[in-house]
């Protein structure tokens, strides 16, 4: 099923602001909570689905990037990545959305009920994976390195005794509409709802030690540049978390003979006049390899061929984009005197002056053609 726009999401226009964004999400956050609509798995649903939108839209670089690419230049995820969303991803991201400035999250409207302890995530990894033309058109594995923090082997840990575990300290706020319980994050073990209790000596503060992985990423074919993947829990771990996403920025290397133009590449052919007159088989790279093609006799300056299929795959399966063929035919700007004694026989000759009511369709109008 095709992903709904965010902005229809959050039911703001395209040129809403932060402010209007943030607003309009909050909104959504408290109609759909799970706390307010328990056991119901629409609500959640759309209490997921505005989370994302408000992920995408309320960080500036990805709010361009979606304005420009629609969900492809967000990864087609959100910046949630391939994995979807994930509900203690979303209370660790905006759990203070609702925050009045005294560290309350969610609790402090819904109070503080039994959602327990979230799950704090590590840190995010970004790298740039630069691909060719062929890599980006069919898609390519890629193995990289990458250094990221991880658990020391030996560490263990006890349970907080100030938050007794949950991660949180809680306080009765006595108000005019009543009691209500603002949970904020517990100062004593940062959320974790655990304490370091041994730790090797190559380990820091957190029990964390710095190590390099070869991690295999699978790009799939029709990415663009600037277009961000992600893999779920290959970025920085956590003390009594999960561990934070890696992000991958792509970063198309531009071919020196094919130009991309969507799911097409272009391709500028030259022919001589004498080919484009009397027919020739040529040969025209691909981006697969070279290929064979029939020149026409009477092929004239401007005509486009197209190639069916030998373009870059479609990001979302729906096929491939095809190679276009842009035929110039090249006149010669030297000649030896017997080639312009042979030319100058034929300047009279009336298949050699030009008819342009008989021609082909101009330029132009193959181009609306094709697209």
């Amino acid at each position: 099923m095709a992903k709904r726009d965010y902005y229809e999401i959050l039911g703001v226009a395209k040129n809403a602001t932060p402010e209007e964004i943030k607003k309009a999400y909050r909104k959504l956050a408290i109609q759909f909570h799970p706390d307010k609509n328990p056991d119901n798995p629409e609500a959640e649903d759309k209490f997921k689905e505005a989370a994302e939108a408000y992920e995408v839209l309320s960080n500036q670089e990805k709010r361009q990037r979606y304005d420009q690419f629609g969900h492809q230049g967000v990864g087609g995820n959100g910046g949630f990545g391939g994995g979807g969303m994930n509900m203690e991803d979303i209370f660790s991201q905006f759990g203070d959305i609702f925050g009045g400035g005294g560290g309350g999250g969610f609790e402090s409207f819904f109070g503080g009920g039994g959602r327990g302890r979230r799950t704090k995530k590590g840190t995010n990894l970004r790298v740039k994976l630069k691909l060719n033309l062929k890599e980006v058109a069919n898609g390519v594995e890629k193995k990289i390195k990458v250094k990221r923090h991880v658990l020391a082997d030996g560490v263990t840990f006890t349970t907080c005794r100030t938050c007794q575990g949950t991660g949180q300290v809680k306080k009765v706020v006595n108000t005019m509409l009543g009691q209500m319980v603002s949970a904020s994050t517990c100062p004593a073990c940062g959320g974790n709802g655990q304490i370091i209790d041994k730790k090797p000596a190559e380990a820091d503060a957190r029990g964390l030690v710095l190590k390099e992985e070869v991690i295999a990423i699978n790009i799939p074919g029709g990415v663009a540049d600037g277009m961000q993947l992600s893999m779920s829990g290959k970025g920085n771990e956590t003390a009594g978390g999960i561990a934070g996403d890696l992000l991958i920025v792509i970063e198309e290397i531009e071919d020196e003979i094919l130009q991309r133009d969507g799911n097409n590449v272009v391709y500028d052919l030259y022919v001589s006049f004498v080919d484009a007159a009397l027919g020739a088989q040529v040969e025209v790279p691909t981006i697969d390899g070279k290929v064979k093609i029939k020149i026409d006799a009477g092929t004239q300056s401007g005509k486009m061929l197209r190639l069916k299929g030998k373009g870059v795959k479609d990001i979302n399966g729906y096929g491939k984009g095809d190679q276009l063929i842009h035929v110039n035919v090249w006149t010669p700007k030297q000649l030896s005197k017997e080639e312009k004694q042979a030319l100058e026989g034929l300047r009279d000759s009336e298949n050699f002056k030009p008819d342009p009511g008989n021609s082909e369709k101009s330029f132009f109008d193959k181009m609306k053609e094709f697209f």
